[in-house]
């Protein structure tokens, strides 16, 4: 993992929503600099992919490490076993220490769960077993026509919502593009875009 950012990766990482003038100011900076117009969307581009690649390199770790937890909690559980099994067999229930206060055995527990096992799942039905609840989707469509909006307009409405999405840049990556090609647009005398 690449461990100098370079100014416009430093700015994405840091941006805030409600705080985007300067990082605005800062693109605008780059896109007027006097480097030619392929240099300035390699500078954005790879930007963005080496924030990419930290989420990516996250990703993994964090999968990683999500394996590890589980594994050492069942293992920990095990050995809790284990050893209060051992404890047990010594007829020993709690021990006092020095550096903790004590390790005591919980004793063991029984826990009954209920389940249903439907065995004739029309019959209970028939003997009134069920439940009936209004089909959202079957109104919304019906109303929507003249007639079902006639019939339903004082039971029901359609309200519609607008949810804007605001435009975002995408980049779109060569395949198999170099990363020596991206640390070389990337150096650090290649990102004073805007000077």
């Amino acid at each position: 993992m690449k461990m100098i950012n370079y100014r416009l990766q430093t700015e994405i990482e840091n941006i805030k929503q409600d705080k985007q003038a300067w990082f605005k100011q800062y693109i605008v900076q780059v896109l007027e600099s006097e480097k030619p117009y392929h240099a300035k969307a390699d500078y954005i581009g790879l930007s963005i992919k080496e924030i990419d690649n930290k989420i990516d390199y996250l990703t993994a770790d964090i999968k990683e490490m999500t394996k590890i937890k589980k594994s050492l909690q069942n293992a920990k559980a095990v050995a809790l076993e284990a050893m209060a099994s051992v404890l047990g067999d010594y007829g020993i229930d709690r021990i006092d220490g020095t550096a903790i206060s004590s390790i005591t055995i919980t004793p063991s527990k029984t826990k009954t769960i209920e389940s249903l096992k439907v065995i004739n799942e029309d019959e209970l039905i028939r003997l009134g077993y069920f439940t009936v609840s209004l089909d959202e989707e079957a109104v919304k469509e019906a109303i929507l026509t003249n007639k079902g909006e006639k019939e339903l307009s004082q039971y029901a409405k359609v309200i519609n919502t607008k949810e804007v999405t605001p435009a975002k840049l995408k980049v779109n990556y060569k395949r198999g593009a170099s990363t020596d090609e991206s640390t070389e647009l990337l150096s650090p005398a290649n990102t004073q875009l805007a000077a």
